[in-house]
């Protein structure tokens, strides 16, 4: 859980995802969007205290019984602040898929390739701005394929827990592939960070 609101560390260089992400992207993204949906979070949290502190993840899934009118700013600005905490966790040099979880994904999709394609697919699919998830449902433990809208995350709407986060915004890809989103797509799948799916997996 997140116990105050701050950009997170990365584990990484800006440079470490070149080429499937490059440095530029990686540092405006970081330092410029993320910031300023964290800015604008805490901006309309500190004006509930018997909110502001609680943990940005509890906000999330309690979306809906916040009060009315923060509900949408946590929403957008809130949103946006976790969703991107969650996909700098997703990605890493790092790229070897532990068994157990790819037996699990064979398990619920078919063959790795099927949930490749369908992955890609959704990511691709999803009209405008917004993200790719790959979660798992709490009361089936089966995997599924989440997109949502904007700054919208599965959590405030249904009982899952988050694996993988793919940002398909157009600032997380403009600078380097313009508007192929299928190239970006298709690199992200050399920089995901198995270890944290399958840690969140576990949980």
């Amino acid at each position: 859980m997140e116990n105050s609101y701050i950009l997170p560390k990365l584990d990484y260089s800006f440079d470490a995802l070149e080429p499937s992400i490059d440095a530029q992207t990686m540092e405006i993204h970081y330092s410029k969007h993320h910031q300023t949906y964290l800015d604008k979070f805490v901006a309309a949290i500190s004006t509930k205290p018997e909110l502001n502190g609680k943990p940005i993840d509890v906000l999330i899934k309690n979306l809906y019984q916040l009060p009315e009118d923060v509900q949408m700013s946590i929403r957008n600005m809130g949103g946006g602040y976790y969703n991107h905490n969650l996909f700098w966790n997703s990605i890493s040099p790092k790229k070897v898929i532990p068994e157990a979880l790819k037996s699990k994904i064979v398990e619920d999709f078919g063959t790795f390739e099927k949930f490749q394609e369908l992955f890609t697919n959704a990511a691709l699919g999803l009209f405008g701005s917004g993200w790719a998830w790959l979660v798992k449902d709490n009361s089936t433990q089966k995997l599924k394929i989440l997109t949502t809208q904007n700054q919208d995350n599965p959590i405030s709407s249904s009982d899952v827990t988050i694996l993988l986060a793919l940002d398909v915004w157009e600032h997380a890809y403009y600078l380097k592939y313009q508007n192929k989103r299928a190239d970006y797509v298709t690199a992200f799948w050399n920089i995901i960070n198995w270890d944290y799916a399958f840690e969140n997996f576990k949980k």
